[in-house]
């Protein structure tokens, strides 16, 4: 490299390239050595994915606050400022995780359009099957890591819980706090089987827990709807 040379991350802050470069302020984000055209980058796709990857496994070992973005970034195998042009912070970063990589999204929404009367079944047997799949119960165990130290991961939290059901056409407004009671609930028995793994509740199969507890969560939900 000749004398006078500055670092692409220096010319980023600076936002203006040195007289003669034709670095562009993302391009210039990328680590040296790469070529990087104007315009889209050529394996854009391929980049948010391996960066998504990454978070997804990062989270899950470390929680939302133990995975930063610099070792997500070293993860995907990119520069940190390329997850700030993907996906603006590590808070957007959690939400597409959750959105792109996880189950959690559409199986609650397929939850709460059954009928009303197999509700508490139905919301009861997808929400404990996301903490025992592979691909969801990892991210809910980080989100749970989380919650005492950061009021993100806690506002997440509680958007995976409830958001779903209370956004259902049948709940009225007026009624919410019978969901917030269902989700409570819910998230208790979850916590106490994969979290301090309470012996009498991981000794239940998942049918038999469901059986137990989803007379409770339709009674919850009936006060929304009736």
């Amino acid at each position: 490299m000749g004398r006078g040379w500055s670092p692409a991350s220096k010319l980023y802050k600076r936002g203006t390239p040195q007289p003669g470069s034709k670095v562009h302020p993302v391009s210039a984000q990328i680590s040296p050595g790469r070529k990087n055209p104007g315009g889209r980058r050529p394996g854009e796709s391929g980049t948010r994915d391996a960066i998504l990857d990454a978070a997804l496994r990062l989270f899950s070992e470390h929680g939302y606050d133990g995975a930063s973005v610099r070792a997500i970034a070293a993860g995907a195998g990119v520069d940190p400022a390329l997850i700030r042009h993907f996906f603006g912070d590590k808070d957007g970063l959690f939400a597409a995780v959750v959105t792109d990589r996880t189950a959690v999204t559409q199986r609650l929404s397929q939850a709460v359009s059954a009928d009303p009367d197999e509700l508490g079944r139905a919301v009861t047997d997808a929400y404990l099957r996301l903490w025992e799949a592979p691909d969801t119960g990892p991210i809910l165990l980080a989100l749970v890591r989380s919650v005492t130290a950061s009021e993100t991961a806690a506002s997440m939290l509680r958007a995976v819980m409830i958001s779903r059901i209370s956004t259902a056409p049948w709940v009225e407004a007026e009624r919410s706090r019978h969901v917030a009671l269902a989700a409570a609930h819910l998230f208790g028995v979850a916590a106490a089987r994969h979290v301090l793994k309470v012996a009498p509740i991981t000794e239940f199969t998942h049918d038999e827990l469901v059986d137990q507890i989803a007379p409770t969560i339709q009674r919850y939900l009936d006060g929304t709807h009736r």
